[in-house]
């Protein structure tokens, strides 16, 4: 079935096969890991509304109920006594330090860089969906090729028979042809099993299963104009490297909150309740109802903790630094990144030029060949080999023009430019900030 699929490929129309920015747009839609990215962004932001809670009055209310028995000696009576209080109580805070204030501040840090780790999944998804779209185009052709390489071997080894009876080559010549093709059709059940590896990479990526695709381009418009140039715009807008900002900031602010527990705390409280007592069947003096309110403030000092409140203030330090060197290790793995993309673009692009060539004289070179050996003058093998050269160009071929367009996604996605604004994908922008 594998094999229909990529043999009825090169016959169907394009005007319904999907794009490449069609596939990343449904990978943006659609992708598990991206959702689950997103949603982890929602959790984070709820921890700004946690922090801010420091600076609201809590609310309480309570309300209880008592009952007891007693036996009244002399008189043989039980005395049931029923007692019950409610009311409310409201706390607030006037001071802690600062606390508060920094753990908001260290909140909207981390959402911050939350919403950057979230931009470069995104990236990372893009990238990672490019890639399978061209890994299907790429290996679809190579099982192609390698079929009519299947297919020319076949006619090679029954033209050998067919000499062969007539005396115009030797046994070692249709036993070579023979070996050819064997080994071509090992190589096509290889290609036909990559086919199926790289489809379901595309489905894990993109949502469904991969119809009729058709040929990318690379990104060349979209690119900077130099080595040099992407290293800049990367160093300045990578979401890596401007998470790992956020995270300085949020670790800083971290080590604010945990020295403002040394401060003096100072909090405010007011309450109002009402307790009710009723004793039977003998009254009681105390039964009736109370009413009463209170209101008051509290002042906390700080004097020594076991040493615990100093030790979270080191440890909130030593983060902050390693948050420091983080941004180190971004720039350096961006930087990274970059290069490597860069250079595997311009060496793909040179062998796309160079193999072009290669092919042209290659497939004259075998046509020269045939007609040489029809004639006596080349061998059987002479021509598998010059068969295998233009196989071999024309994979090589198709391999070139796959580096070329995933180098140029990957050049985008290395700077921090592999977006759906960037690439003006055709979907609703998911938006952080709305939430």
């Amino acid at each position: 079935m594998a094999f229909l699929i990529i043999a009825t490929v090169p016959l169907s129309s394009n005007a319904s096969a999907e794009s490449i920015l069609g596939a990343l747009s449904k990978a943006y839609e659609n992708n598990s890991s991206l959702n689950s990215a997103r949603a982890n962004v929602r959790v984070t932001d709820e921890s700004v509304a946690i922090a801010k809670s420091g600076w609201r009055p809590t609310i309480e209310g309570f309300a209880t109920i008592d009952q007891s028995s007693s036996h009244v000696n002399g008189k043989n009576k039980n005395k049931r006594t029923t007692t019950g209080e409610y009311g409310g109580q409201v706390k607030q805070t006037l001071f802690d330090g600062f606390q508060t204030r920094n753990n908001v501040a260290a909140a909207e840090s981390q959402v911050r860089a939350s919403v950057e780790s979230l931009r470069d999944t995104e990236e990372n998804i893009l990238f990672k969906a490019a890639q399978a779209y061209m890994d299907v185009v790429r290996d679809r052709q190579v099982a192609v090729l390698t079929h009519q390489n299947v297919r020319f071997l076949t006619e090679q080894a029954r033209a050998a028979r067919s000499r062969f009876k007539v005396g115009e080559v030797t046994r070692t010549d249709v036993a070579q042809a023979d070996a050819s093709r064997a080994s071509a059709v090992e190589q096509l059940a290889a290609a036909r099993e990559q086919v199926l590896v790289s489809a379901a990479t595309y489905r894990q990526l993109v949502g469904h299963e991969p119809g009729r695709l058709r040929a990318a381009s690379p990104l060349s418009k979209l690119l900077p104009a130099s080595l040099d140039a992407a290293l800049v715009t990367a160093s300045r807008e990578h979401p890596t490297i401007l998470a790992s900002e956020h995270l300085v900031d949020a670790a800083a602010f971290s080590v604010k909150s945990a020295e403002g527990v040394l401060l003096p705390q100072l909090s405010a409280s007011a309450g109002v309740s009402s307790a009710y007592s009723n004793t039977s069947p003998i009254a009681s003096q105390q039964d009736g109802t109370t009413n009463s309110a209170t209101i008051g403030a509290k002042l906390t000092i700080p004097i020594y903790s076991g040493g615990r409140t100093s030790a979270l203030v080191r440890q909130n330090k030593e983060s902050l630094s390693q948050a420091r060197i983080d941004i180190e290790v971004g720039r350096d793995l961006v930087r990274q990144q970059v290069t490597a993309a860069w250079t595997t673009y311009t060496a793909a692009r040179q062998t796309l030029a160079a193999n072009r060539q290669v092919i042209a004289a290659a497939q004259l070179a075998l046509n020269g060949v045939v007609e040489e050996r029809d004639v006596g003058q080349r061998t059987t093998l002479d021509v598998l080999n010059a068969q295998a050269a233009v196989i071999t160009g024309k994979i090589n071929q198709a391999k070139a023009k796959h580096d070329v367009v995933v180098a140029s996604y990957g050049i985008l996605q290395a700077i921090g430019h592999l977006s759906a604004e960037c690439l003006n994908l055709q979907v609703i922008k998911y938006r952080p900030e709305e939430h």
